[in-house]
């Protein structure tokens, strides 16, 4: 039945049915993803060459497979993250939102197979993949109406259910893979959001976007031009002041990432420095002083609101407010075809302190998307799965 279910596969030319998979470079790695067949995969930035500078304590591999990858003849590529377990020669193998490629493809084992068995073959005991397909969607507008003591997403209908997530989860199900956190509305085991909140921008006018936010949202954004918030885009340098606020958020809105600055200079260096701009701080200043300031990342098509910061005081003339509403702007200026706001808490209930944020993201009028989410298995053998119970009783512990 999932075969019916999804798109059939894009034809191959004669001779790449037979898959292959290496190690590849970086410069092919990009040129991969920016090529057509790659970007129409829609990689994440997780998946990104310079995510791998980023994640301190990790090694990383670039892997690459179809017809000739050593020749830059590819149909999909993994950032391979590789952590070892205390005590041992082993490692467990992570893909954040990866791997890139065609999970519409119905000969799944046709490339999985291949990645699993190198994996296996550098030492990782057990793997962590994060599916690209989406599997449910809500409205904002079904959301807000249906908020209640005590409800969650999963209580609300879905507006839609994604039949390529659908069949996709099937197939790995079959194959062994476990849904990290099960198959409930919560995402406590995955390290990505499982629900993220996203605003699609291809073919709507900069109207389209001012006519779906809703009317508190318009409200706060004319409240902000009023009161003379600036909006501009600052710099390396001003990533100090970005995570000051950043410590001040977590405290009132009692959230803690656990990143350091030094994390947030390596991120924005190792990211423009792949592509000039990647990452930019949007800064929201009003009578001289930033009040707010968020970072925003592009990678083709896509555009990401990852991190956001703001002061306690002086937050009746609405910073936060002004700089969504550029930022959406600026990713509808850069031909996005999505502005995606990243994660959203699962729970429906205005009782509760994480709603906040989704009733605040509620307001630009988009959607809550349930992903996949995370998938993990062991890597075969008696001593795999034994290392890999292991490895989870570690995690539970720390």
């Amino acid at each position: 039945m999932s075969a019916l279910l999804v798109p059939p596969r894009r034809p191959h030319e004669e001779g790449d049915r037979a898959l292959k998979l290496g190690c590849v470079t970086a410069e092919a790695y990009r040129a991969f993803l920016t090529s057509r067949d790659g970007a129409a995969l829609g990689a994440g930035f997780l998946q990104c060459p310079s995510w791998a500078d980023v994640k301190d304590g990790w090694r990383a591999r670039l892997l690459g497979w179809g017809p000739d990858p050593q020749a830059g003849r590819l149909t999909g590529v993994a950032l391979v993250l590789l952590r070892q377990f205390p005590g041992t020669r082993k490692y467990f193998a992570y893909l954040p939102e990866g791997p890139v490629a065609d999970w519409a493809d119905p000969d799944i084992d046709g490339w999985l197979g291949p990645l699993l068995e190198h994996l296996r073959g550098a030492g990782a005991f057990a793997v962590r993949i994060g599916p690209s397909p989406a599997y449910r969607r809500w409205d904002a507008t079904l959301l807000k109406s249906l908020s209640g003591p005590g409800r969650r997403l999963g209580d609300v209908l879905a507006s839609e259910v994604d039949p390529l997530g659908t069949a996709v989860a099937e197939r790995l199900r079959a194959r062994g893979w476990r849904r990290c956190g099960g198959d409930g509305s919560g995402d406590d085991g995955d390290a990505q959001p499982r629900h993220v909140f996203r605003v699609p921008l291809a073919g709507r006018t900069t109207e389209d976007l001012w006519s779906g936010l809703n009317q508190e949202w318009r409200r706060n954004v004319r409240r902000a031009r009023k009161e003379g918030v600036e909006v501009v885009v600052g710099s390396a340098a001003d990533l100090p002041e970005f995570y000051r606020l950043l410590c001040v958020t977590e405290e009132r809105d009692g959230f803690r990432l656990g990143r350091s600055l030094s994390y947030y200079e390596r991120q924005y260096a190792a990211l423009n420095a792949e592509e000039p701009g990647r990452m930019k701080l949007y800064l929201a200043r009003h009578r001289g002083e930033i009040l707010a300031a968020h970072t925003m990342i592009t990678v083709g098509g896509r555009v990401w609101y990852q991190t956001g910061a703001s002061a306690d005081h002086r937050r009746e003339v609405r910073p936060s407010n002004a700089l969504q509403w550029r930022m959406l702007l600026d990713a509808h200026a850069l031909g996005a075809d999505v502005y995606d706001m990243r994660g959203v808490p699962s729970t429906l209930d205005p009782g509760e302190r994480a709603y906040g944020l989704l009733r605040w993201k509620l307001g630009t009028g988009g959607q809550v998307v349930e992903t996949l989410g995370e998938w993990e298995r062991a890597l075969g053998g008696t001593a795999n799965q034994t290392l890999y119970r292991a490895f989870q009783a570690y995690l539970n512990r720390r």
